[in-house]
């Protein structure tokens, strides 16, 4: 990129959650990290974005007047459009489609959960967009993009006034074959512009330009969902940013392991959806891979929810078939899986009068009851508190807990289930664990992998607290939990690339595939990469262009991606890339059709990503200890682990003062600034050399 100022060395990652908001700083100079966190600030969140920041420069001593020039770049990753969909708060929405096909999204798939014999059981979930507020226009494309019937104008005008009158002011615009030829939408949201100025506008060639109609225009629906909220929270910030520290790149994070200019991001909205879950994967992939560990399931609990990822050969894994809460969408993103389970989701009683734990959450403000900021209902936080599993007070005293009005709150719930308040809060927190231990499962024994050949890293401010349940529930043998687990995300922000990705539907048999033709559509793509690369700063020279394609046996609903090698695309290198989905097919199904002539290959979508690359921070080892094996604790108090037990005596330590090589023992407390890990008894948890917590049982120490 072009070169910095030498006095502006420090590169900030900020990850806002529901609950707080953490703050890694990186001295490119020096190669030290300094962390924080600050409550987030639901009313405003760019209050506590900018609290964070002074903060943190306060901490390395550049809280000067002139301390944000040396501020190299601030790169952030953002729960906002994540939570409005986990928690379904979807304003409201219009679609526009073709004449003809406006119960599109009522078909949608024919797929059922858990199989065709819960058809009986399920009901379908609400539409994105209700049938009553979808309207079609006339004209017609076919899937080579040749227009069948023109676009009816004056219907489309119709249209536009229709929504404008009914007050709708966000709308998604998707017609069939869109992605072959973008005329059609493009004037459509010409005239949309012209009848209804006051519309924010998505329209599927520019967000998913490949076909599958149905999952196309849902993915448009959600971009257009989360724009109006995301370009005021994004823009808010920037002008914020601007105002109190300068004009410094400010970059968001992705859901593809990337980031992007913030004058970006707020065009693609929905790329940021899995923003900070994905900078929580990577964070925590690169920690694990230096300990030595390429076979990972990530675990990153939050105030709100709990993302789960697979790293697998030290990289998180990709998907175009991802989910947010009800909402599919097919953009590339970190294969992550999101559930409502965090430190603030609520336990409520169900019309039935059984426990439940989520998914909705308290947030930041009210928040839990032993915040004491008007919260009136029980939560996951309230529970640990009540059974000391975590100190009365946060961020190392910072923010004091009311334990008395959580305990009140949690008697109340206690009476009403006709059990003791500790059976209470434990059934609290064993619901919230098999919350999680069921995230875990849908990202490995659903997809062939055995949950066992993994080792577990847990994070977030939350994602320790119940990590010697997890390893019950799920048989998992070690788990590893990094320094400063609160701000891993925040630290993940700091390791990735400037990413964009680009995807035209080709679908040809393999056997019809032309090399030239490929060539020329992999020019355009990455045409289109290299002139964001330009604008994002990056210098020819650093420009990385990675080409993929999706493909798929003939007559298979959906495809496995391969890599396409870089050069001239001879039919020797396209009968590679066929092989290489061979051997991809069968790793991921158990089979494959390659010595099956009668089985052909189908070429589908072709996939550019072009890259910026930055520079990473440095895990450095620490030095070995040189006092006591065993640490000394701080102090002690009564935790509660089992209901039938009560509260026991527990010695509390103090993370940073554990030492590489010592030994932990439960039952114990380890407490940090931003995270606590309660030790249940029989587990044991060892300092690495980079002071990483590795937890076994006692048994699978010995």
């Amino acid at each position: 990129m072009t070169t910095q100022d030498p006095r502006r060395t420090i590169r900030i990652g900020i990850d806002t959650g529901g609950t707080f908001t953490d703050v890694v700083a990186f001295d490119e100079a020096t190669g030290a990290t300094t962390t924080t966190k600050t409550p987030s600030t639901p009313a405003d969140p760019a209050d506590g974005f900018m609290t964070g920041i002074a903060k943190v420069l306060g901490l390395m001593g550049l809280d000067g007047p002139r301390a944000a020039e040396h501020i190299a770049s601030v790169s952030h990753g953002t729960t906002v459009a994540t939570n409005q969909l986990l928690e379904g708060k979807v304003e409201r929405l219009g679609f526009v489609t073709n004449a003809g096909y406006e119960a599109m999204l009522e078909i949608a798939r024919q797929s059922v959960p858990d199989g065709y014999g819960n058809s009986y059981f399920w009901v379908k979930p609400d539409r994105i967009v209700p049938r009553h507020r979808v309207r079609g226009v006339e004209g017609r494309l076919d899937h080579t993009g040749a227009e069948l019937r023109p676009l009816d104008e004056e219907g489309a005008r119709r249209t536009a006034r229709w929504f404008r009158e009914r007050g709708i002011t966000t709308l998604g615009v998707s017609f069939l074959h869109a992605y072959a030829n973008p005329a059609h939408e493009q004037r459509m949201r010409d005239l949309i512009a012209e009848e209804h100025p006051a519309a924010v506008v998505s329209i599927s060639s520019e967000v998913l330009r490949e076909y599958r109609e149905y999952e196309r225009s849902v993915t448009t629906l959600v971009d257009a969902a989360v724009k109006p909220r995301l370009s005021r929270y994004v823009g808010n910030i920037k002008r914020r940013l601007a105002a109190e520290v300068g004009e410094v790149p400010f970059h968001v994070m992705k859901s593809n392991g990337g980031v992007l200019s913030a004058d970006e991001v707020v065009h693609q909205p929905i790329t940021t959806v899995l923003s900070g879950p994905a900078a929580g994967a990577l964070g925590a992939a690169m920690i694990a891979h230096v300990a030595g560990f390429d076979q990972v399931l990530t675990c990153d609990g939050g105030g709100t929810s709990t993302d789960v990822a697979v790293v697998v050969g030290g990289e998180p894994t990709l998907t175009t078939e991802g989910t947010v809460g009800a909402y599919p969408s097919k953009i590339p993103m970190i294969d992550v899986v999101t559930v409502g389970a965090g430190g603030g989701s609520v336990a409520w009683l169900s019309p039935e009068g059984n426990l439940k734990v989520g998914p909705r959450s308290a947030g930041a403000d009210p928040g839990p009851l032993c915040y004491a900021k008007g919260g009136t209902e029980v939560t996951v936080t309230d529970a640990h508190v009540v059974l000391g599993r975590i100190p009365p007070h946060l961020l190392g005293g910072e923010i004091p807990l009311d334990v008395d009005r959580a305990r009140e709150g949690v008697e109340r719930l206690a009476a009403e289930l006709a059990i003791t308040p500790e059976e209470c809060a434990v059934g609290v927190l064993e619901i919230s664990a098999w919350n999680q231990a069921n995230a875990l499962r849908q990202v490995t024994v659903k997809r062939g992998l055995d949950v066992r050949d993994f080792v577990l890293t847990t994070f977030g401010g939350s994602g320790s607290l119940l990590l010697c349940r997890l390893m019950d529930v799920l048989g998992i043998p070690t788990v590893l939990v990094p320094p400063d687990p609160g701000n891993v995300s925040a630290f993940g922000l700091l390791t990735v690339d400037v990413k964009n990705d680009y995807v035209r539907t080709y679908v040809r048999l393999h056997r019809d595939v032309e090399g030239t033709t490929l060539e020329q559509v992999y020019g355009e793509l990455a045409g289109q990469a290299t002139e964001a690369l330009v604008r994002e700063g990056f210098d020819d020279e650093e420009h990385r262009l990675v080409r993929s394609a999706d493909l798929r046996y003939y007559g298979q609903a959906f495809e496995v991606r391969v890599a396409v090698p870089d050069g001239p695309l001879t039919s020797d290198v396209l009968d590679g890339v066929a092989r290489a989905f061979h051997d991809e097919h069968r790793a991921l199904y158990g089979y494959d059709f390659a010595t099956d002539p009668r089985q052909q290959v189908e070429w589908v979508n072709l996939r550019l990503t072009g890259i910026g690359p930055i520079r990473r921070p440095e895990l450095r080892a620490a030095e070995p200890a040189t006092g006591e094996a065993a640490p000394t604790p701080r102090g002690e108090r009564p935790v509660c682990f089992e209901a039938s037990a009560g509260h026991v005596p527990t010695p509390v330590l103090w993370r940073p003062d554990l030492q590489p090589g010592q030994v932990v023992h439960g039952p114990a407390i380890v407490e940090e600034y931003g995270s606590t890990v309660p030790l249940h008894p029989g587990f044991t948890a060892r300092v690495d050399s980079h002071r990483n917590l590795v937890v076994s049982t006692v048994a699978e120490e010995a």
